[in-house]
């Protein structure tokens, strides 16, 4: 049996863009957790049984739209709390990337996002943490880049 290939956490990066030309991306300090949740929505139909219309109803689903949705947690670091607020303020969405980086290759969602909440956790005597919520806002484009030489 072969073993898988697999990876650590830190190769699984959440960075966010600045308003430079071009954007320069950034993973905010903080993160000692993150997850990525890619949804797809379908819209489900009924498909009838044309020679017994009598029969009980299979369902067909048609896919409607793609989504990515990002969460992530850790410790409030001074270092990047101004960029999380500035994001969460903003109307607009943000520049993001994500990258999931494999030996053999690094597949590289690039698009806009918004940050849709922020948690900040305050346990007395304990370190102060952070929970970070954010949605795509369009299409975020996927690239497939192998691993150099």
């Amino acid at each position: 049996m072969a073993q898988p290939t697999t990876v650590r956490g830190g190769k699984i990066r959440v960075l966010l863009g600045n308003s430079a030309t071009p954007i320069v991306y950034s993973a905010p300090c903080g993160f000692t957790q993150k997850t990525i949740t890619l949804t797809k929505a379908l819209e489900e139909v009924q498909l009838p049984d044309c020679e017994d219309p009598d029969k009980v109803d299979w369902l067909g689903r048609d896919a409607t739209s793609l989504s990515m949705g990002i969460s992530g947690e850790g410790v409030l670091a001074l270092e990047s709390t101004e960029t999380w607020l500035d994001a969460w303020e903003s109307v607009d969405s943000v520049p993001a990337k994500v990258e999931w980086e494999f030996p053999s290759k690094t597949i590289t969602w690039t698009g806009r996002m918004h940050v849709e909440t922020l948690e900040v956790g305050a346990p007395n005597g304990r370190r102060v943490t952070q929970n970070v919520n954010m949605q795509s806002d369009g299409e975020m484009k996927r690239v497939v880049t192998p691993a150099g030489p």
